[in-house]
């Protein structure tokens, strides 16, 4: 799936305009919050986010800065998980999921060196996930990969909501259409 496929269907997910009470984050316009719509220049009010501007901030903030672009030219499906959970929890939380999964799947360093879960995907996290897919083999590498990310995403969710009850409004809409599905 190429780039503007994941953001056409993340921006399809996330809807228009949405002012949630429970949503600590505030006001978003395709998923896009204010606060980071201002980081990335946009000076308007967040309602009028065009939707171009949108698909930029998401290209240029969740795939290209933190090289998921990097990720999908090794593992596609993990590079779409990677975006998708990015777009929702931030950028590093995914980057340090996936540092988390291929040290946890390392064979205590037998395969690769350990990776410090530091949120940024750098030669060492690629190198890694290279050895994992070498030793594993692509397509069910990639799969057990998928499934220990989803694994770590889910879990989150559960501890957002056990930690903030406000977040329960929100638990049912995350496990529906993130898990399972980038």
């Amino acid at each position: 799936m190429t780039i503007e496929e994941l953001i056409d269907e993340l921006i399809e997910r996330e809807g228009g305009y949405v002012n949630h009470p429970a949503d600590k984050g505030g006001p978003t316009r395709f998923g896009i919050t204010e606060a980071v719509a201002r980081a990335h220049g946009y000076g308007c009010a967040i309602a009028e986010l065009p939707r171009e501007e949108a698909e930029a901030i998401y290209r240029r903030l969740y795939w290209l800065r933190p090289r998921f672009d990097e990720v999908a030219d090794r593992a596609p499906a993990v590079a779409a998980e990677l975006f998708d959970t990015g777009a929702n929890m931030g950028p590093a939380v995914a980057a340090t999921f996936l540092q988390r999964a291929l040290t946890a799947l390392n064979r205590n360093g037998k395969d690769y060196a350990d990776l410090v879960p530091d949120g940024r995907v750098g030669p060492a996290t690629l190198a890694a996930l290279d050895a994992f897919l070498d030793v594993r083999g692509r397509e069910r590498g990639e799969t057990v990969l998928l499934r220990a990310l989803e694994a770590l995403q889910g879990e989150r969710y559960l501890r957002l909501a056990e930690k903030r009850p406000a977040n329960e409004a929100f638990l049912y809409g995350w496990l529906a259409n993130r898990i399972g599905s980038p």
